[in-house]
């Protein structure tokens, strides 16, 4: 069975505001992802269709809170939350918020390359 620890993962990813460490089990990749400022992601999904983050994502909010705003209405969810945001979706994270997300890792890498082309275009 794979398995992964937070402390295992050495390739960390780090800008102001963020930290993730990702690992690959089986198909699917496990962030642990800690936020120490407040994060608006609607501009890096530009580009995606309905410019929303089509990756569906399975996580728990180990503390803080994170909000998926979806064409329909919001999920919020809270520290001891598990959750599921469907595809369709814009994260809002606040700081002081630590998340463990599981993602399909081939839909993942797709919403990634757009990502980080937004993310290099913005400087």
């Amino acid at each position: 069975m794979p398995k992964v620890g937070k402390d295992e993962i050495s390739e960390v990813l780090s800008m102001e505001g963020y930290e993730g460490r990702f690992a690959e089990l089986d198909g699917y990749t496990v962030g642990f992802e800690t936020y120490t400022a407040d994060a608006n992601l609607s501009p890096y999904f530009k580009g995606l269709p309905d410019d929303r983050c089509q990756c569906p994502h399975w996580g728990v909010v180990l503390k803080g809170k994170l909000v998926y705003h979806y064409a329909d209405g919001d999920d919020v969810i809270e520290g001891g939350q598990a959750y599921y945001a469907r595809p369709g979706h814009l994260p809002e994270i606040f700081a002081g918020t630590e998340v463990v997300e599981f993602h399909p890792t081939d839909e993942l890498a797709k919403t990634m390359e757009v990502v980080e082309r937004n993310m290099e275009s913005m400087g």
